[in-house]
């Protein structure tokens, strides 16, 4: 394009290869129209807590808010490592440096999330070890996970657990919840690598110091995919006090 006369800076015609120009003062066009120049700028490394009802892109015009709009003071270019879906709320990660968001969210590097879930019904200790020992899916059997019990909630009926992964398929948890039948009904994701949400309010960022950077990526370390036929370990502290059913969960009395 330069070579052909195409290109134009602040008026004039260039037509020598490796001109230079200032992308913050000159103005360049190609075929008249002027050419939007990124300007390289440091590493911004945030981490937002992310509310329900946000859309975890940068632009979609059919979403009414996202991610971007809780942002907006931000300078930088900036944009989501990896996605939280709609109706999930929690820990995000933003950034403009691709590096990085790439070790964070490629399968071989297995950085694990934490996810605090709060599922139907009572989930039982053999429920808990079909987590932990991978899900069968439409698209594959998942990746052995870690589950906690931390409470039932009597007056929902529902299980509030902490489920660690270490993948990050769409809607994973949902799915997996879905396929074992305690479906979800919040999900929030509470922890990525060495990064806790504690302290940040919902719908509030704060940038990342160097030292938490520097945690996430020596955790986004190349590790060998776990083989199909190894046996994860069962959750051994999984023991779930016996709750109270409302009566449409009890189970039916034999004669």
């Amino acid at each position: 394009m330069i070579t052909a006369g195409r290109v134009s800076v602040n008026g004039k015609t260039v037509k020598e290869l490796g001109t230079k120009v200032d992308p913050g003062k000159d103005d360049v066009r190609v075929d008249g129209e002027p050419v939007l120049l990124d300007i390289p700028g440091k590493p911004v490394y945030i981490m937002l807590n992310k509310p329900t009802g946000v859309v975890c892109t940068a632009s979609d015009v059919h979403a009414e808010r996202t991610v971007m709009d809780l942002v907006s003071q931000v300078e930088e270019r900036i944009y989501p490592v990896g996605r939280l879906d709609e109706d999930t709320s929690g820990l995000l990660l933003m950034t403009n440096d691709g590096d990085f968001a790439n070790r964070l969210t490629h399968p071989r590097y297995h950085v694990p999330k934490l996810y605090r879930v709060r599922a139907r019904g009572f989930v039982p200790r053999e429920v808990a070890i079909q987590i932990t020992e991978g899900v069968d899916l439409p698209d594959g059997k998942t990746l052995p996970a870690e589950v906690k019990f931390v409470d039932f909630d009597t007056a929902t009926q529902c299980s509030i657990l902490d489920i660690t992964l270490y993948e990050g398929r769409n809607r994973q948890v949902r799915r997996m919840m879905d396929a074992v039948g305690h479906p979800v009904r919040e999900l929030a994701r509470i922890a990525y690598g060495t990064l806790k949400l504690q302290g940040l309010n919902v719908g509030t960022w704060r940038k990342l110091r160097p030292d938490e950077v520097a945690g996430l990526l020596a955790l986004a370390q190349p590790t060998p995919t776990p083989k199909k036929s190894a046996r994860p370990p069962r959750p051994p502290h999984y023991r779930p006090p016996k709750p109270v059913l409302a009566e449409e969960d009890a189970p039916e009395q034999t004669k």
